[in-house]
């Protein structure tokens, strides 16, 4: 099931995406009355997915994100091998969340600002202290996850905070597919588009079978140091591949199963 939360001509809701294509096209959307954790209760409302526009799927209470989860990245970016920067956790805030389409807007202090196109999870219950064998209970669904990163104010500061959290570098979306069984999370591509003065080059292309801490590791780890509550999201790392954006650029995150997210690039 797809779950999407939408602006519709009368407001906003959560709705579910019936039919149409893998990309979304030709869905409709069917408003959910309420929230979007359990079985849906649909109103009877529902509109095509071109008469609405898809927001973040999610207004979470927190991002929960794990670094250095792709040796090639630690690599890319460190310039050190992944047994020296073993996978870390660092927060983004609920405030730089943005749904699809909506742009990232780049400061003009913060330079060198770089995509991330990474497998998102979303919670579906409160949790803690999650055991990597009970992962699903707590699932509600994956999404895509833009973790956009300034990189001279990431080593600037020493801590990530700042270059990984300022308002519109969290794009989460199109939507979250709870059918987790119907994704093969150990093989997901994952691709990034760049599209760069109307030229369009793939740059991340990936799986994540890459990954250093797997699907259920994750989860036990992230929930032994936060209680999870429905909606969180937690960033299941990057792998390489990750370039430099500026404002009129476009990028555009793939993941077969979840869509794709893209988002135009502006300055303030």
């Amino acid at each position: 099931m797809r779950i999407a939360r939408i602006a519709h001509p009368e407001g906003m809701c959560f709705a579910v995406l019936e039919g149409g294509q893998p990309d979304g096209d030709g869905a409709t959307c069917r408003e959910i009355s309420g929230h979007p954790f359990g079985d849906p209760d649909f109103t009877g409302r529902s509109w095509p997915v071109s008469d609405v526009r898809l927001l973040s799927p999610i207004l979470p209470s927190k991002v929960v994100a794990v670094g250095r989860n792709y040796a090639d990245h630690v690599e890319e970016v460190f310039k050190k091998g992944a047994e020296h920067l073993p996978p870390t956790i660092f927060l983004k805030p609920p405030t730089a969340v943005i749904g699809p389409e909506a742009p990232i807007r780049i400061p003009e202090w913060a330079t060198r600002v770089e995509f991330e196109g990474e497998l998102a999870i979303v919670i579906g219950k409160p949790c803690k202290d999650v055991k990597r064998q009970n992962w699903k209970d707590v699932v509600l669904g994956f999404t895509i996850v833009n973790d956009v990163s300034s990189r001279d104010l990431q080593f600037a500061d020493g801590q990530w905070a700042r270059a990984k959290g300022l308002d519109s570098f969290c794009p989460l979306g199109p939507w979250i597919e709870t059918a987790v069984d119907s994704l093969d999370i150990d093989n997901l591509p994952i691709k990034a588009h760049l599209t760069h003065d109307g030229d369009t080059e793939t740059k991340q292309d990936s799986n994540s079978d890459q990954m250093i801490k797997d699907i259920p590791e994750i989860v036990e780890w992230v929930s032994s140091a936060f209680t999870l509550l429905p909606g969180d999201v937690i960033c299941t790392g990057s792998p390489a591949g990750t370039a430099e954006m500026v404002p009129g650029d476009r990028i555009a995150i793939e993941i077969p199963g979840l869509g794709t997210l893209a988002n135009p690039v502006t300055g303030y």
